[in-house]
Formats: C-alpha cells, sequence, structure tokens
C-alpha cells in the first residue's frame, strides 16, 4: 500500500533516509528534556520509524490524512494510543499532554507559518521544535534585522526561541519532488519568562508594522497612534515625534519593539 501525497494537503513525502535520520537525530537527547514528543503530520512514516526507536522520548503522532492513518497503523507496531487522526491546527494541547512536550515534523508548507503561531500560543510547555519547512520561510525566521526576509515571524519567534539552521534540503529529497528547496530548522526556548511589555499588545505592534513594511513605523502605527491620542482626550503623543519612528519595522529587533510596545502603554 503506498499514500498517494495530496495536493491540497500540502504533501510531499521525504524519501531520504539519511535526512530523515539527521531530523530525528537534531531532536535534543537529554535526559532534561521533556520525554513527550508530538510529531506533526507523520505521513508515511518516515520520521516515525526513527523516533520510536528512541528510548529517551515518547512519541505521539497527529495526522489528518485518512489514507497516511491508514498506512501507519498497518506498517509500524504499536501505533494504536499513539496515532492520532485530526487537524493539529484544531487540537487541543492541554487534553494530550499534561506536561511539557517537545514538537518534531515535515510541516505541510502551506500552513506551516499557522503551525507556528499555534505553538507560540502554548511557547511555555514547549521547549523544543524540531522541523523542515519551505527554505525561504525557514531563511525569513532565523534572520535577523536589516533584511528584507525579516518579518512578523521572525520576531514573534525570536522573542521566545533560540533558532539554528541546521540543514538544506534539496527538491531531489522528496516525492514527488516539490519546486522549492527546504530546510530544516530547530527552535530552543530562551531563558525569557516575560516580555516586560503586554504581550497581546506586543503582538499587535509587531503584525501593524509589519503589515506595511514599505513605510516608516510613524505612517505603518499611525492606526494606533491615534488610538492612542483617542484614550488621552485627543491629545497626540509627544514620544511619536521620536526618531525610531523614522525607521521602517525591518530595522528593529525583539528589544526594539518591546521598548515600542512600552511606549503605547504609557
Amino acid at each position: 500500500m503506498e499514500v498517494r501525497a495530496k495536493k491540497a494537503l500540502g504533501q510531499h513525502f521525504l524519501t531520504d533516509q539519511s535526512i530523515a535520520r539527521g531530523i530525528v537525530d537534531a531532536l535534543t537527547n537529554d535526559p532534561a528534556a521533556p520525554r513527550d514528543v508530538l510529531e506533526i503530520g507523520p505521513g508515511m512514516g518516515v520520521l516515525t520509524q526513527y523516533l520510536i526507536q528512541r528510548d529517551d522520548i515518547d512519541a505521539r503522532m497527529i495526522e489528518i490524512d485518512t489514507e497516511s492513518v491508514e498506512y501507519l497503523l498497518t506498517h509500524f507496531n504499536g501505533m494504536q494510543g499513539r496515532l492520532m487522526e485530526g487537524d493539529y491546527l484544531k487540537l487541543k494541547m492541554e487534553a494530550i499532554f499534561k506536561g511539557p512536550y517537545r514538537v518534531i515534523g515535515n510541516f505541510p508548507y502551506n500552513i506551516s507559518s499557522q503551525i507556528f503561531f499555534k505553538i507560540l500560543e502554548d511557547k511555555d510547555r514547549v521547549p523544543e521544535v524540531v522541523c523542515m519547512i519551505q527554505k525561504e520561510v525557514a531563511d525569513r525566521i532565523a534572520e535577523k534585522p536589516g533584511s528584507k526576509t525579516y518579518g512578523i515571524l521572525s520576531v514573534l519567534l525570536q522573542a521566545w526561541y533560540d533558532i539554528d539552521y541546521v540543514m538544506t534540503v534539496g527538491p531531489g529529497a522528496f516525492a514527488p519532488p516539490p519546486k522549492v528547496k527546504s530546510a530544516v530548522i530547530r527552535l530552543r526556548r530562551n531563558g525569557r519568562n516575560d516580555l516586560g511589555c503586554d504581550e497581546a499588545l506586543f503582538k499587535k505592534v509587531v503584525k501593524t508594522a509589519f503589515n506595511q513594511r514599505r513605510k516608516t513605523l510613524r505612517n505603518a502605527l499611525k492606526p494606533m497612534i491615534n488610538e492612542w491620542a483617542t484614550a488621552h482626550e485627543g491629545i497626540a503623543p509627544a514620544w511619536a515625534a521620536d526618531a525610531v519612528f523614522d525607521l521602517r519595522a525591518e530595522r528593529l529587533g525583539v528589544e526594539d519593539f518591546v521598548a515600542l510596545t512600552k511606549l503605547f502603554e504609557q
């Protein structure tokens, strides 16, 4: 039995075994790390086969494709109780893992950003993520301020995670081959427990700033500046004249956005 790769699900099955083993090996082998691991989108089990060989982890899998679920149940022993059929984006993680857990997977490229946003929602329980994604997205996430590829995910993920670029993977490692290169990255939770500002407001500032990234912050954040003024008897904030507002969003690092958010909290 073979599983058909479905375009609607963004499926490209990794076939290179050495890369598959390398992805699993990138998951930290540390007695202090959580044993619980969630594999997102196991497909035909190219990572699963190596995950279940590791005695330092207890892996569970979530797969949306019924055909892949049938394949995994048929070809791998012990999948009952480990394998869940469903949509990770709709999964209530607190019902699956009571404590900390790690995440691994070859993420479907068409929803990789949504996966990262969901991981961020549970960041205090997810100390590590190892994943393969589209290289363009990996570059964006790992990029530093000042680059055209630096953006919303760069800031939000770097606020909470240290990001390592593990390897580049060519199209020939997949069936069917994608039209783009892929990359493996590893995210490890940094020591930050608090941003020092309102987290929801921080997200709003970052997203608003990058939604019009070609504009200076003064223009991109104009709606938020006007909101602040309305809440303060129509008085325009003196801090809106600061030099930082002459910059574009791509020039600011995490700490800069934290400082910017604090201005709106005044």
